[in-house]
C-alpha cells in the first residue's frame, strides 16, 4: 500500500510522508557513459524499466534518474545540471526562454491518466462526478458527501454518500498536479479563473501531502478523503478511484484503454509538441489524461554524452513503447512517433547529427 503520511495533520496545512523516491541508477559502475537527469515522477515506473532493459542492449551507459517533480526537473535542466530533464508539464515560453543551454526540444514518451482516488466508507467503487462537481469540491464550495450535485449522478449509491468531504492535494510542484488543474480549467470557468493551472497552484481548500504516496496515504487514513495520483500508481496500490464524465459526455473508468484514446484524440500537433489531451470528446476516452516529456537541448554541448543519449530516445520511442502497457502507461500514437523521431534527428552533437 501507499506510505504512512507523518506529522499532525491538524497543526499544519501540510502532510508530509516519508520520503518514497529514491534514486534511479542502472546499468554497470564502470560504464564509460553516465547520462543524469532529474524531474518527474509520474512516469518513473516505466523509466525504471527502460533504463534496465536499455543497459543490456547498451552495457557502455549507465543512467542515474533523480524523481524530484516536474518543476525541479524544468529548474535543472535549465541549469544544465543534468542531461536531461523530466516533465508532465510542458514548459511555457517564459521557461524555455530561462534555459542556459539553448533551445530545448520536447520529447514525448508515453501517455498517463491522473485517477481521482476515494474513501468513502460503503462506496468501494462506481462513483461517477463530472468535470463541475469536480472543480466545485477542490474549490471548497462542496463539502459534503451528501450533496445533490453528487447524488444526482451516483443515484444508486445514495444512501451511503454521507459524511464531510476531506481534499488532499499535492504540496510539491507536480506535473500530476499540472495534468489535474489542466482538466479543471478546461471544464470551469470558476476555476479557471480563480485558481488556474500549474504544476503548483494556490489551493482554495485541503491538505497538501508530498508525492503520490503522500496523498494516497492521507486519502487512506482519512474517512471522507478524495484526491488525485498518477494512475499506475493508484493500480498498483488498489485504490478506488471514480468514473469522470469525458468531453463525449460518458462516465470513464481510467484505464490503460481510455488513456490510449485521449492520446489518439489529438488532431492538431504543434511543431514545438506541447500539448494537452485533457477532456478529450474522443468516445471511450478518459478525460484526465497527458503526455510526459524528457528534455533535451537541441545543442549537446557533450558530444559523446549527446549520442549517447539520442540513441537511447530513439530505443524508447520504438523498442521501449512496447514495455509501456505492462505499466499502465500509453505508447505513444504512431503520428506522435514519427514527429518525435524529426526532433531527435534534429539534435546536434558538435556539428554533425547526434543519431545517424
Amino acid at each position: 500500500g501507499a506510505a504512512p503520511t507523518t506529522g499532525a495533520i491538524s497543526e499544519t496545512p501540510t502532510a508530509k510522508p516519508a520520503p518514497t523516491n529514491t534514486a534511479v541508477l542502472v546499468g554497470d559502475p564502470n560504464a564509460k557513459l553516465l547520462i543524469n537527469g532529474a524531474g518527474a515522477t509520474f512516469p518513473v515506473p516505466i523509466y525504471t524499466k527502460w533504463f534496465a532493459t536499455y543497459v543490456t542492449v547498451d552495457p557502455t551507459v549507465r543512467f542515474n534518474y533523480q524523481p524530484i517533480g516536474s518543476g525541479a526537473g524544468i529548474q535543472q535542466i535549465q541549469n544544465q545540471t543534468v542531461d536531461f530533464g523530466g516533465t508532465d508539464a510542458p514548459m511555457s515560453d517564459a521557461q524555455l526562454q530561462g534555459a542556459k543551454g539553448g533551445e530545448l526540444y520536447h520529447i514525448p514518451t508515453v501517455a498517463g491518466a491522473v485517477a481521482v482516488i476515494y474513501n468513502l466508507p460503503g462506496v468501494r467503487s462506481g462513483l461517477k462526478l463530472d468535470g463541475e462537481t469536480l472543480a466545485n469540491i477542490f474549490l471548497g464550495k462542496i463539502t459534503s458527501w451528501d450533496d445533490p450535485a453528487i447524488k444526482g449522478q451516483n443515484a444508486e449509491m445514495a444512501d451511503n454518500l454521507k459524511g464531510d468531504i476531506a481534499i488532499v492535494h499535492r504540496s510539491d510542484g507536480s506535473g500530476t498536479t499540472n495534468i489535474f488543474t489542466d482538466y479543471l480549467s478546461t471544464v470551469s470557468s470558476d476555476w479557471k479563473r480563480s485558481v488556474g493551472k500549474g504544476t503548483s497552484v494556490k489551493w482554495p481548500a485541503g491538505l497538501g501531502a508530498r508525492g503520490n504516496a503522500g496523498v494516497a496515504g492521507l486519502v487512506q487514513q482519512t474517512p471522507g478523503g478524495v484526491g488525485y495520483v498518477e494512475l499506475a500508481y493508484a493500480k498498483q496500490n488498489k485504490l478506488t478511484y471514480a468514473l469522470v464524465k469525458n468531453g463525449a459526455g460518458e462516465f470513464i473508468e481510467p484505464t490503460l484503454d481510455a488513456t490510449t484514446l485521449a492520446a489518439e484524440g489529438v488532431t492538431s500537433v504543434p511543431d514545438d509538441l506541447r500539448l494537452s489531451i485533457v477532456n478529450s470528446n474522443k468516445p471511450g476516452s478518459y478525460p484526465i489524461a497527458g503526455f510526459t516529456y524528457l528534455l533535451v537541448y537541441k545543442n549537446q554541448k557533450d558530444a559523446e554524452k549527446g549520442v549517447g543519449l539520442a540513441k537511447f530516445l530513439w530505443w524508447a520511442i520504438h523498442d521501449g513503447e512496447s514495455l509501456a502497457k505492462t505499466l499502465d502507461y500509453a505508447p505513444l500514437p504512431p503520428g506522435m512517433v514519427k514527429r518525435t523521431e524529426d526532433k531527435i534527428k534534429a539534435l546536434d552533437c558538435s556539428g554533425s547529427p547526434c543519431y545517424k
